[in-house]
């Protein structure tokens, strides 16, 4: 089974969800299982490299698409890290099939 986090409502959060391991912090209640299973998503990418690691590649990752794209929506959308739980949040079994660092198959 799965690690599902921790679900703490935060209204004046500026975004609709954000992960902070062991927590989901969300701004609306109730909110959707796509944006629980999107954030769980990147609860497990901190549990395979550890919290610390997980920032330093993914701020250093944006840093790069930033540069690259020059905007900061076409950047964030490219970090590996977002790309694989995007395409993947509404598939509610993918935690359960989802192989170890599968992260990585999304960077390109």
């Amino acid at each position: 089974m799965s690690f599902r986090g921790f679900v703490l409502f935060i209204p004046k959060l500026h975004v609709e969800g954000m992960a902070l391991f062991p927590f989901i912090l969300v701004k609306r209640t109730p909110c959707g299982p796509v944006l629980l299973n999107h954030e769980r998503i990147h609860l497990h990418q901190k549990i395979e490299l550890g919290i610390v690691l997980f920032y330093i590649l993914y701020l250093l990752e944006y840093a790069v698409r930033l540069a690259i794209y020059g905007n900061h929506l076409r950047a964030y959308m490219n970090i590996s890290f977002e790309k694989e739980a995007y395409m993947n949040e509404r598939n509610p079994d993918y935690l359960s099939t989802r192989s170890w660092f599968a992260s990585f198959r999304y960077f390109r």
